[in-house]
């Protein structure tokens, strides 16, 4: 039976990581007691003596927890954003190669993807990888998100009855072009600049979609949306969670409309093509805190363990 601590199980990431291992029988939880789960000591104690440590923590935390990791033997995989552009930890997203998953399978040290990160290298790493755009593309993302997202402080302005009239209406953020997941966007898709990135945090609980859009003109390859998409169902024909929807969304969108929350509560993840000649779309949509954060965190123990990716999921 393996061991698993949480380090950081009073967060967002960390209470639904705790949640998805309800009625698993193959594993075991140790908790720390809540009044020393600050003390380095006790954190250290708890880390050693697991087979498995997920860090649900600020950066500057996960690295001093990694620090306080002296056991050889301990398996650690870090929610935050400290590691994901490190060469010696093998990064989070099992689709995008089987490489990515092989490093997953091996590795001690395994980086989380961040949730939008996650959905632009859905997309962007097989266009890249594939030569359809150069390395050079400027590429422009544009993506909403559930307050889900925003932490315990931006949650609880959201839910704060007596809010301000701006929390109903989208709003964007990063306006300085320096998002915290840009660095991973840019590494793990295979780009040579970082993207231009619009985030915006909307009134709802949980869900997101990330969209990147073509001028077909500029790309390495003349595909049409179609062929395109032939392409994205080839690049996760095999996979559990990750699909590529028909051109247009024809086989999971009814109206036109792609809605961002539709795949809250699961660690299911849709691309969706759409566009004419001369521009195309591609859209991800999923779960942030499901295949963005905690679900992906699980899926990757699982691969880990060597048991089906898809177990408590």
């Amino acid at each position: 039976m393996a061991k698993i601590f949480i380090d950081g199980k009073e967060g967002t990431t960390g209470l639904k990581i705790y949640e998805r291992f309800e009625g698993r029988k193959d594993i075991e939880i140790l908790l720390i007691d809540e009044e020393k789960r600050k003390d380095p000591a006790e954190r250290a104690k708890m880390i050693n003596a697991s087979d498995f440590t997920f860090l649900c923590l600020p950066d500057a935390a996960s690295i001093e927890a990694v620090k306080l990791c002296t056991n050889p033997n301990v398996r650690i995989i870090d929610a935050s954003t400290a590691h994901r552009t490190n060469p010696d930890w093998a990064y989070g997203f099992p689709e995008l190669s089987a490489e990515h998953r092989a490093r997953i399978e091996t590795s001690n040290r395994v980086a989380g993807p961040g949730c939008y990160a996650s959905g632009f290298a859905s997309i962007v790493y097989p266009l890249v990888k594939n030569g359809i755009i150069s390395p050079d593309y400027p590429v422009v993302c544009h993506a909403v998100s559930g307050y889900s997202g925003a932490g315990k402080k931006g949650i609880a302005q959201y839910e704060d009855p007596n809010r301000d009239e701006m929390f109903k209406s989208p709003r964007l953020y990063a306006l300085s072009q320096e998002h915290k997941h840009l660095p991973e966007m840019q590494k793990v898709s295979g780009l040579n600049y970082k993207p231009v990135f619009d985030p915006y945090v909307c009134d709802y609980f949980q869900g997101m979609s990330v969209t990147v859009g073509l001028h077909t003109r500029l790309m390495e390859k003349k595909l049409t949306g179609e062929q395109l998409t032939e392409i994205f169902k080839e690049q996760y024909n095999s996979s559990k969670f990750v699909k590529c929807a028909d051109f247009m969304g024809g086989d999971v969108l009814t109206d036109g409309f792609i809605p961002a929350n539709t795949l809250a509560g699961t660690n299911k993840m849709e691309i969706i093509i759409s566009g004419n000649e001369d521009r195309i779309i591609l859209t991800s949509r999923f779960d942030n805190l499901g295949k963005g954060a905690s679900g992906a965190a699980v899926q990757c123990l699982n691969i880990m363990m060597g048991i089906d990716e898809g177990t408590g999921l």
